[in-house]
């Protein structure tokens, strides 16, 4: 029961949290000016966005959930499995960011799912 739920933290919540960064860095707009004083100003307006530091609290939950499951499980199954996130990360994009999918995409994730069935499969 614990390696289901440190895998749904690891794909849910660490996805979770590259979207809500996502959402943030959108909000900001693009970085065009590069010297040190312009990109202190753009992280400091980041961090006063709460998305930033919902996908922060939301990324980090993932990689301590990642880290916990490593401790006991083989990386040869960990890591393919956490895969999963390319499926959520686009059904997020989708929902929360308006992103449109391509059909070459869904094929894309779809592979990427076979290929994750496949290692739970051969797992026994």
């Amino acid at each position: 029961m614990l390696q289901v739920i440190l895998f749904f933290f690891i794909v849910v919540a660490g996805t979770g949290g590259e979207l809500c960064i996502s959402r943030a860095m959108k909000g900001i707009g693009e970085i065009h000016d590069f010297r040190p004083r312009s990109l202190i100003r753009f992280v400091g307006r980041a961090l006063c966005l709460r998305w930033t530091w919902a996908g922060i609290f939301l990324m980090s939950l993932g990689f301590f959930s990642l880290v916990a499951i490593l401790s006991f499980d083989e990386v040869t199954f960990v890591v393919p499995f956490s895969a999963l996130s390319y499926v959520v990360g686009a059904l997020g994009a989708r929902v929360m960011l308006g992103e449109k999918i391509t059909q070459h995409r869904w094929i894309g994730i779809a592979a990427v799912t076979l290929g994750v069935v496949l290692v739970w499969w051969s797992r026994g």
